[in-house]
């Protein structure tokens, strides 16, 4: 299972009624971030999921309103009690660019580990059940698409397992896939574990025009979280200029991709009414949500 959470929806700059585009993902307690402009902080103590189980933090680039709230956001997972490193990832850069933010948040309570994504695709294992994918897009600075899998395992085989007398204690061990050594025997999780059945995909993509790889990356995600930075179909010299997408372009990166639903988000600030355009998108890829401040889903595993 796992809990999704759209923070904001905004591009630019937060507005009284809207935050700045942020994801937050969370399983089994252990959580994922991504992007974390101005304000961030704030929804992120609305929703009220805590500070310190926040693992890792994803920055598709390092323009203020993706990156600027990542001070506040330190101090309060360090105010948390989290003790444990926290991971960080961005394109090139990241060291200089942390560096910076973080004269002042000195003092944090744990070790940051940072992680510089090349401008190639890249693929990044956190934990044991987590993949993240990188890409490059195309954005007025180096940007990065996200995609983020939680791998299942396959069923544990009690009958198995018990027919080779292995006692419950080592049960937990080979489920996380480690492998055993009991009674002279080395015993390998796939003597007792079924083949990896299908986990969860998510992917988040703010800031660029529409690519080709772009379609590829995204192919057959469970959700797709897409900037939607113009409405009007006559905006798109502006997009083209700006690099940015219209909610159509969007619409039909999932459509060709294949995703079972899409979310809008990253409005410009001149985007007071998105809902006017909302049934143009639906024409295009018909699942497609709204995106709004504090939108939340639960997605599970599929047997």
């Amino acid at each position: 299972m796992l809990d999704v959470c759209l923070l904001g929806t905004g591009g630019m700059m937060p507005l009284p009624n809207r935050w700045l585009s942020s994801l937050l993902l969370r399983s089994m307690g252990r959580m994922l971030l991504i992007d974390c402009g101005e304000g961030t902080q704030i929804p992120l103590r609305k929703i009220k999921w805590g500070f310190k189980g926040i693992d890792v933090i994803l920055f598709t680039h390092y323009h203020a309103d993706h990156i600027s709230g990542l001070p506040g956001i330190l101090l309060s997972i360090g105010n948390s009690g989290r003790k444990e490193p926290l991971t960080l990832m961005g394109p090139p850069g990241i060291q200089k660019v942390v560096d910076c933010l973080t004269v002042i948040s000195p003092g944090l309570p744990y070790d940051l580990s940072l992680i510089e994504l090349s401008d190639t695709n890249r693929t990044t294992t956190i934990m044991s059940n987590i993949e993240i994918k990188s890409i490059p897009v195309e954005h007025t600075l180096p940007c990065l698409a996200f995609s983020i899998e939680f791998k299942r395992q396959g069923k544990f085989d009690v009958e198995r397992a018990s027919n080779l007398k292995i006692p419950l204690n080592y049960w937990n061990s080979l489920q996380k896939g480690q492998t055993i050594t009991w009674d002279g025997k080395i015993i390998k999780p796939e003597m007792v574990v079924g083949e990896i059945r299908k986990g969860i995909k998510v992917s988040y993509c703010t800031d660029t025009r529409p690519t080709n790889s772009l379609v590829q990356f995204i192919s057959e995600s469970d959700l797709l979280v897409c900037e939607g930075m113009y409405g009007k179909q006559s905006d798109l010299r502006k997009a083209e200029q700006k690099k940015h997408m219209l909610f159509s372009e969007a619409g039909l990166i999932a459509k060709l991709g294949r995703v079972k639903e899409l979310w809008l988000t990253h409005y410009s600030p001149s985007l007071t009414s998105p809902e006017e355009y909302i049934d143009l998108v639906k024409s295009v890829f018909p699942n497609t949500i709204l995106g709004q401040d504090l939108l939340t889903k639960t997605i599970n595993y599929f047997e």
